[in-house]
């Protein structure tokens, strides 16, 4: 089973799923259309998916704030700047973590909301601070969509650090948490003093 794969139902296009939901906007996604992509950067998108880092994030645009492309470049801001990421309506996303499944991503994220004990608005990643990490800006006929800042398209400084903080931390409770249950399996052993 993939995490983040995913198909627009009316088209059956294959998308990957950046942001499951959006901050103010939790019946909002943003996808990258996979047909759209270069091939090289299809490849890179699709290792790092299927990637251990891709499959444990909770959003994908986490690993992809952190990675490259065949290029250098970063995997987030490109594929953003270059309009490969879209907003979409999270009913119109069936994901398909198999060939098997599919579920509408809103219902998907009503049941990982439930699971949380949260509502779906508190699924978006959020910022420490009052800024959200992410702008999604509605595309009018004649321009793409975009993310970021409104007028240049580009995602701020302050907000890949807002993600880089929210991914720290993220991964800190993840430590702390794996290294309790090492504990729980095999305490460590206190080294002790040899008298000599």
């Amino acid at each position: 089973m993939l995490k983040h794969i995913g198909r627009i139902a009316k088209t059956k296009k294959r998308v990957i799923v950046a942001y499951r939901t959006l901050p103010g906007d939790p019946t909002s996604c943003v996808c990258i259309t996979t047909e759209t992509l270069e091939t090289a950067d299809h490849d890179f998108v699709m290792q790092l998916v299927e990637s251990n880092s891709g499959q444990t994030a909770n959003e994908f645009a986490e690993v992809m704030a952190r990675s490259t492309l065949s290029d250098g470049s970063n995997m987030l801001a490109r594929l953003h700047t270059t309009g490969k990421m879209v907003k979409v309506p999270t009913a119109e996303v069936e994901m398909t973590p198999d060939l098997k499944t599919t579920i509408r991503l809103d219902e998907l994220n009503e049941v990982i909301a439930k699971q949380k004990g949260v509502s779906v608005e508190d699924l978006a990643i959020k910022s420490s601070s009052a800024e959200r990490p992410v702008t999604v800006v509605e595309p009018t006929p004649e321009e793409p969509p975009s993310l970021g800042n409104e007028t240049t398209g580009v995602l701020s400084d302050e907000m890949i650090a807002s993600n880089y903080r929210s991914q720290a931390d993220a991964m800190f409770k993840e430590a702390k948490r794996l290294r309790e249950e090492a504990e729980k399996l095999v305490p460590t052993k206190k080294k002790t003093k040899e008298s000599a």
